[in-house]
């Protein structure tokens, strides 16, 4: 895979709102966010991990959490106003998202969704994300995700360690 032969719908939204980035294409299969972190050169808290969660029948949102964090989930349901909330199937991310499990992006989704990013996403100088395509990561200021996403909100989405 070369950098001409990837396309995306994020890497189309980037492009068309000039917004800076890298792409990084790995050598080969990922198997562990550690080694996806080593192989870009990054600690692992500069992965970010794009979660898709379904809060009712045809409702979800996405969530932004920086390396290995554990989401809060009665913290995560408390704000949503939700009593009960699940991980999106791999189908579900597929359909809402347009991308599968392992690449999901938050740009370029094929209709306006929901996206809440812990804070600890915004401390690193640069972050890595899915780019649409698996074995290949969009590097980016993470300060471009509040002008780029317009559905954004930031909130603490993580346990707390202790």
């Amino acid at each position: 895979m070369n950098r001409r032969e990837i396309r995306s719908p994020a890497l189309v939204e980037l492009e068309s709102k000039a917004i800076p980035y890298r792409l990084f294409i790995h050598a080969g299969p990922i198997t562990s966010l550690e080694q996806a972190a080593a192989e870009r050169g990054q600690a692992p808290n500069q992965v970010v991990r794009s979660i898709l969660f379904r809060l009712a029948k045809d409702s979800f949102c996405m969530a932004l959490v920086a390396g290995s964090s554990q989401i809060d989930w009665r913290g995560l349901r408390r704000y949503l106003n939700q009593s009960r909330l699940t991980m999106a199937t791999p189908e579900e991310v597929l359909r809402v998202t347009g991308y599968l499990p392992g690449a999901v992006s938050p740009f370029g989704l094929p209709a306006p969704l929901p996206v809440l990013a812990d804070p600890n996403v915004f401390e690193p100088d640069e972050i890595s994300l899915g780019s649409g395509v698996r074995g290949a990561a969009i590097i980016i200021k993470p300060q471009l995700l509040i002008a780029t996403l317009s559905d954004l909100s930031i909130q603490p989405l993580i346990k707390s360690q202790g």
